[in-house]
């Protein structure tokens, strides 16, 4: 399985972001890109840290393992290069069909990309997750670089330590202590991954942050504030599909998404007494769908019982994860 298909390069030119220069190139004709494989465990904070470094949101985050479903993908353009940054689902040990997919996901990532950034939590001791991708490694010697995350909340010493027992794991060409949530160190963790880059193209056009249509950024988004709210198995359980984003006369954006579980009793949860939990989520996703179309929406949402989506091939399809 590739991360992703790599487009064909588009015209010559440098493209900025917001006049940001942290990143040296080490000489101005040489143009450098690459694909970035974003991989780690659950809950280490790589959509955040991938947020961060595009400086924009192009995944969803959420308190709640597994929140990444899908490979998710953030372009950074500055002066002299360009970084693809693939967001992955953490590493899991499978226990159903969704689970299978979103393995394969960062497995086929770490296998067809020019550098690997592996993202662990600083606060936990490295494990079979992290010594698994590791081992997941081309033979023939990626370019990897380590970020030791949520380093704001360790003390000097206990960074020191996290660096160390996670450095072990592999000869990586650089190993940077960050935290994603404050920003910290983020621009010598571009400096990291430049160095790791080759000379290249431009795979995506200046102004494009993420290849993700909006029916997928729309159904995420509701998935995300859903997360917020609901506890338990229920978050496991839910898929959302939307169905129709129309414009209408008077300005406004129509858009109808479905909410999906897999049995009756988590059908309840989401709704809520009076409705209270879908209209929470809904009014949450509409506040943030409208500053991201720059207009009103009208998000009409409907929840569904598909008994046992996540072990059902093909209704995984329907669903939109694809298994090719």
């Amino acid at each position: 399985m590739r991360a992703a298909p790599r487009p064909a390069p588009v015209g010559a030119g440098l493209l900025g972001e917001g006049g940001r220069e942290e990143v040296v190139p080490l000489a101005e004709e040489t143009f450098r890109s690459g694909f970035v494989g974003v991989v780690g465990r659950p809950n280490v904070g790589k959509s955040t840290l991938v947020n961060a470094l595009v400086g924009r949101k192009v995944a969803i985050v959420s308190e709640k393992p597994q929140t990444t479903r899908n490979r998710i993908l953030g372009v950074l353009n500055g002066p002299g290069y360009q970084m693809v940054f693939l967001d992955t689902p953490g590493m899991i040990e499978p226990r159903c069909e969704l689970d299978q997919y979103m393995v394969k996901i960062a497995r086929g990532t770490v296998a067809d990309v020019d550098v690997v950034l592996l993202v662990v939590d600083g606060t936990e001791r490295p494990g079979p997750a992290e010594r698994a991708l590791v081992a997941s490694f081309p033979r023939k010697g990626v370019a990897a670089v380590l970020a030791v995350n949520k380093v704001d909340l360790l003390g000097p010493a206990e960074t020191a330590r996290a660096l160390e027992s996670y450095g072990e794991l592999y000869a990586f060409r650089r190993t940077v202590p960050v935290s994603a949530l404050l920003g910290t160190n983020l621009d010598e963790l571009r400096q990291a991954v430049y160095d790791c880059l080759p000379p290249g193209p431009r795979y995506y056009p200046e102004g494009m942050v993420t290849d993700q249509p909006d029916h997928f950024y729309v159904a995420e988004i509701v998935r995300e504030k859903i997360l917020e709210l609901v506890r338990e198995e229920v978050p496991y359980a839910v898929a959302v599909v939307v169905e129709e984003i129309t414009s209408r006369p008077n300005g406004m954006l129509y858009i109808r998404a479905y909410v999906f579980c897999e049995r009756a009793g988590q059908r309840g949860i989401l709704v809520g007494q009076n409705a209270r939990v879908l209209k929470t989520a809904g009014t949450r996703a509409r506040q943030e769908l409208e500053q991201y179309f720059g207009k009103r929406i009208y998000l009409d949402l409907w929840v569904k019982v598909r008994r046992d989506w996540r072990d059902d091939p093909s209704t995984l399809q329907q669903l939109g994860y694809r298994f090719k």
